[in-house]
């Protein structure tokens, strides 16, 4: 935390904005919610700035930008989906989801880190990454939720089938990341050689 400069807490501040944003923005905008397959998929844009903080950021401040966002949600400030606040929406089935944040935004940006020539391939790659890690921990917590303190027996396999509209447009959100950060690492390129040499 010592090494942490100005401009890294207010890079990591902007970020626990977006956040929020990300997770409310059909609050404002309902239309936004997409029709796939006959369900009405809100578009939450949370694993796209979790995956965008990884790489903009690296492992070390993107996952500290997804704790304060965690933190500042479970304090009781409305930041988390349907504007709520306070620690229910963890213990939520979904709250699996919002736990993984950190682990995108921390594995997005090592590999991010660890690779010395970024490209659209690696960025697309530690997307994907970023949303193995989304899915399988938000899925396995909501399997566990339901069929323990919830009590609605349902299989894992019926658990995951539920998310596939999510998974489809979480996985076009993770591929955008990577296409703007392309964009992005070129216009700001001083900017992403200070992450990268941070550790």
């Amino acid at each position: 935390m010592k090494d942490l400069r100005p401009v890294d807490l207010t890079f990591g501040a902007v970020f626990v904005c977006l956040m929020a944003v990300g997770a409310n923005i059909t609050v404002w905008f309902p239309m936004l919610a997409v029709p796939i397959g006959g369900a009405s998929v809100p578009l939450s844009l949370q694993t796209f700035f979790a995956t965008l903080a990884g790489l903009m950021l690296g492992k070390k401040l993107g996952s500290i930008s997804m704790i304060t966002y965690i933190l500042v949600g479970t304090a009781g400030v409305p930041v988390f989906a349907k504007m709520l606040g306070g620690p229910m929406p963890l213990i939520s089935p979904t709250g699996g989801f919002i736990i993984s944040f950190i682990f995108i935004a921390f594995f997005v940006g090592l590999i991010a880190e660890l690779s010395k020539k970024p490209s659209i391939i690696v960025y697309t790659a530690a997307a994907l990454v970023g949303l193995i890690f989304n899915y399988g921990i938000g899925v396995t917590y909501m399997y566990l939720a339901m069929n323990t303190w919830l009590e609605l027996q349902i299989s894992y396999q019926v658990a995951w089938a539920g998310m596939i509209p999510f998974l489809v447009k979480d996985t076009a959100l993770a591929c955008l990341s990577a296409v703007f950060m392309v964009s992005l690492a070129k216009r700001i390129p001083s900017r992403w050689t200070t992450v990268k040499t941070q550790g």
